[in-house]
C-alpha cells in the first residue's frame, strides 16, 4: 500500500513539474485544474519531444483511412480537417500521406464512445479528447477521437483540425512538449486557424525523426532554373544560416548547403516564401528563436518557423537607422553577444536584440574595427565563431576571437567548386 502511495505521489510530482506547477505530490487545486482541462490521453511524463525509444516509420509514404465519421460535422468537413492536419506535418518533413478507402492503412482514424477495444476507454465529454499510438504494426499509428465531444470546424466545441494535428504528431512518433506554444503541448487550446503554424519545438522534434522536406534535399536544378553555383565570378546578394544549413541568395534564387553533408539544392525565393521579393540584400538568423530576418531596400521581412510572419514587411527605420540609409548591404547575428551587425557602405551599426535598440556610438568604420576588411561588403554570416565576408567573387574568413582574417577563399568555396 505504501509503495502504491509513493508511486502515485511520484507521478503527481512529475506531472506538476511538467506543467510548471508547484511540486507538492498532492492533488491540490492548481493540479486538479490542469487535470480537468480538455487534453490528449497520451501520458505526459516521458521524453517530451519524441516518444520513448524514438519510434518512427521506416518509410516516407504512408496511407491513412477514416474508419467512421462523427455526426457533428459533414463528411467532407472531416475529410478536409484530417487532410489539412496531415499536410501540417508533410510541409516540414519528407513524409507524404495518401488516403485509402479499403484495405489495411498505416494510420486508421476513428471516432468512438467510452470503451472501444484498445483498453483505453474514453471518459465522456471534457477531459480526454483523443489519443493516438506511436508508429508500428497493428494498432500502431492509429488515432482515436472521443465521440462524446462536440467536434467543430471553428472555435465552437472542440476543433477537429487542431486536435488531429496533435494526435497525428503522436502517430508519427512525437511525445508531448513542455512548450505551451507547441501543438504537442498536452492541453487543448483554440488558436486562429488562419495564422496557425507549428512551433520551433514541434518542427525540431519531427525533423529529428524524419529530416527536412525533400524540396531541400533535391539535387541542384539545371542552370536554366538558376545561376551556375560554380561560375568563377559568382557573387552573392546575401548569406545566412537556417538551422543546420547555409542559404546563399542571388537575384530571385537561393541555394542551400549543409556543411556536414554533400547535398546541395537551389530554389526560387518565390516558390519557398511567396510574400518575399527577389533580390534580397541582407539576411541573418536568430537560431534560438527559429527566426530569419531578410532585408531589401528600406524594408525587412521575418520568417519564423520557416513561415513568413504576417504584418511584414516593416521599415528599417523602426530599428533606429537614420533616413540617410536607403538599404543594408549585409547583416549578421552573433549569438554570443546577442547582437545584430548591419553593414552599410564603409560603416556598420550594432543592434542589441534584447533591448531592441541600436547601441550608442554607432555607426563605426568597418576598416577600423574589422582589420583587413575594406570596401563595400556584399554579404556576411556567422558560423562557428567566425564571420564570413563576401566581396564579389571573394570571401574572407574572419576569426572573432583573434580579430583577424584567417583565410581567403572564393565566394562559392562552400559548394566544392
Amino acid at each position: 500500500m505504501e509503495t502504491s502511495r509513493n508511486f502515485l505521489e511520484k507521478k503527481i510530482q512529475e506531472m506538476q513539474k511538467f506543467f510548471g506547477l508547484k511540486v507538492t505530490g498532492q492533488l491540490d487545486s492548481s493540479t486538479l485544474e490542469v487535470m480537468h482541462t480538455p487534453r490528449c490521453g497520451v501520458p505526459d511524463v516521458q521524453d517530451f519531444r519524441t516518444q520513448p525509444r524514438r519510434p518512427a516509420w521506416n518509410k516516407h509514404h504512408l496511407t491513412y483511412r477514416i474508419h467512421n465519421y462523427t455526426p457533428d460535422l459533414k463528411k467532407e468537413e472531416v475529410d478536409y480537417a484530417i487532410q489539412k492536419a496531415f499536410q501540417v506535418w508533410s510541409d516540414v518533413t519528407p513524409l507524404k500521406f495518401r488516403k485509402i478507402y479499403t484495405g489495411k492503412a498505416d494510420i486508421v482514424i476513428l471516432f468512438a464512445h467510452r470503451e472501444h477495444g484498445d483498453f483505453s476507454p474514453f471518459d465522456g465529454r471534457g477531459g480526454v479528447l483523443a489519443h493516438a499510438y506511436g508508429p508500428g504494426s497493428g494498432i500502431g499509428g492509429d488515432a482515436h477521437f472521443d465521440e462524446a465531444e462536440i467536434w467543430s470546424k471553428n472555435f465552437k466545441g472542440i476543433n477537429l483540425f487542431l486536435v488531429a494535428v496533435h494526435e497525428l504528431g503522436h502517430s508519427l512518433g512525437l511525445g508531448h512538449s513542455k512548450d505551451p506554444k507547441a501543438i504537442m503541448f498536452p492541453n487543448y487550446r483554440y488558436s486562429d486557424l488562419n495564422t496557425f503554424h507549428l512551433s520551433a519545438d514541434d518542427i525540431r522534434g519531427i525533423q529529428s525523426l524524419y529530416g527536412v522536406p525533400q524540396a531541400y534535399e533535391s539535387k541542384p536544378r539545371p542552370d536554366s532554373q538558376g545561376p551556375d553555383a560554380c561560375h568563377p565570378n559568382l557573387s552573392f546578394d546575401a548569406v545566412t544560416t537556417m538551422g543546420d544549413k547555409i542559404l546563399f541568395f542571388k537575384d530571385r534564387f537561393f541555394w542551400w548547403r549543409n556543411p556536414e553533408r554533400p547535398a546541395t539544392g537551389v530554389s526560387s525565393i518565390q516558390s519557398m516564401w511567396p510574400p518575399l521579393p527577389a533580390g534580397i540584400q541582407a539576411a541573418y538568423e536568430i537560431k534560438a528563436q527559429n527566426q530569419i530576418f531578410l532585408f531589401k531596400d528600406d524594408k525587412y521581412w521575418l520568417i519564423s518557423d520557416l513561415r513568413p510572419e504576417p504584418n511584414y514587411p516593416k521599415s528599417i527605420y523602426s530599428l533606429g537607422f537614420p533616413t540617410s540609409v536607403k538599404n543594408i548591404d549585409a547583416a549578421l547575428f552573433n549569438p554570443l553577444y546577442y547582437k545584430a551587425y548591419f553593414f552599410v557602405g564603409n560603416q556598420y551599426w550594432r543592434y542589441d536584440v534584447k533591448r531592441q535598440a541600436m547601441d550608442p556610438t554607432y555607426p563605426r568604420l568597418i576598416s577600423t574595427y574589422f582589420p583587413g576588411i575594406e570596401n563595400k561588403i556584399d554579404a556576411v554570416f556567422y558560423f562557428k565563431r567566425h564571420y564570413y565576408f563576401f566581396q564579389g567573387p571573394n570571401q574572407l574568413e574572419y576569426d572573432t576571437q583573434l580579430h583577424q582574417i584567417t583565410k581567403r577563399l572564393k565566394s562559392n568555396s562552400w559548394f566544392g567548386c
